[in-house]
């Protein structure tokens, strides 16, 4: 007995310096990408999280393209939370370090490549249950409103993956220095999902679907992969239905074999693209 009480804190350090060198490659990774299109690295003290963000300022009069990351790796197993939800291959942000626009930034969420040293805020519940919780929300949106103090007169492109998506809807739904919004794989409605996947509803966070009325004015594009398992299309099309009321601004287009984590980054330049425009509808009397 007296052999295994002296090797769990062995086996407990080896567990917790394995997490810390986990989150070190991982963040390495990020800045060497970020690095390769010219952004730096940022960490903004939220009041609640330090989020960490990357960012190129080239031009303070032009539109800026913000970036909100997905859930990460929120998860180790189907029922098995992570001990920290950094992406494992910084997918949002490698979208971002493709887009050839002047201002660029990439906006993490809470917990993600931030060490839990700093933030101490960070607990198991803000990467599960409470990931859209309102001091969530709260903290992304001052992010951006950091970033929007840069420029004389802000617009913003929101752009959202997964997770991301879903707050960059609540975001867009405060501010009206957001021009356009566009959601990859996006989980607009987290309880369809949920339903979907026949797994526990979100206690103790907001619902996009719930605030897509107030978008009805706002240029979005929702993309969804043909192939995606994780959001299926119709989570996606529910959304956009709810957000036209008598004006076209909601667009939503199926990317050929995309799934739920590839197909993304090879066609991003030619998605951004896309016009993202709003008109009224004409209707017939």
């Amino acid at each position: 007995m007296s052999l295994n009480r002296n090797i769990f804190p062995l086996i407990l350090l080896i567990v917790l310096l394995t997490g810390c060198a986990s989150l070190s490659t991982r963040s390495k990774d990020a800045d060497t990408i970020a690095a390769s299109a010219g952004m730096q690295k940022q960490e903004i003290d939220t009041g609640s999280f330090i989020l960490t963000s990357y960012y190129k300022i080239n031009d303070k009069n032009a539109p800026v393209n913000i970036y909100i990351e997905g859930d990460g790796f929120a998860w180790a197993s189907k029922r098995e939370l992570s001990a920290n939800p950094t992406p494992k291959n910084a997918f949002t942000l490698q979208l971002a370090a493709e887009d050839p626009s002047k201002n660029v930034i990439y906006i993490a969420r809470p917990c993600q490549y931030t060490s839990f040293e700093k933030d101490k805020l960070c607990e198991p519940k803000y990467w599960s249950g409470s990931r859209f919780a309102e001091i969530v929300v709260d903290s992304v949106d001052k992010a951006v409103s950091h970033y929007a103090a840069m420029q004389p007169k802000p617009e913003i492109n929101l752009v959202g993956y997964s997770g991301g998506a879903a707050v960059a809807v609540f975001v867009a739904s405060r501010r009206s220095d957001v021009v356009t919004l566009r959601t990859i794989a996006g989980n607009l409605n987290h309880d369809a999902v949920n339903r979907y996947h026949k797994v526990e509803f979100l206690q103790d966070s907001l619902n996009p679907i719930d605030v897509a009325g107030k978008l009805a004015s706002l240029p979005q594009y929702h993309f969804a992969g043909s192939e995606d398992k994780i959001i299926p299309v119709s989570v996606i099309k529910e959304f956009a239905e709810k957000a036209e009321q008598g004006l076209s601004c909601v667009k939503v287009s199926s990317v050929n074999g995309a799934t739920h984590y590839s197909g993304w980054k090879e066609h991003w330049k030619e998605l951004l693209a896309q016009p993202v425009s709003c008109k009224p509808v004409l209707r017939k009397l």
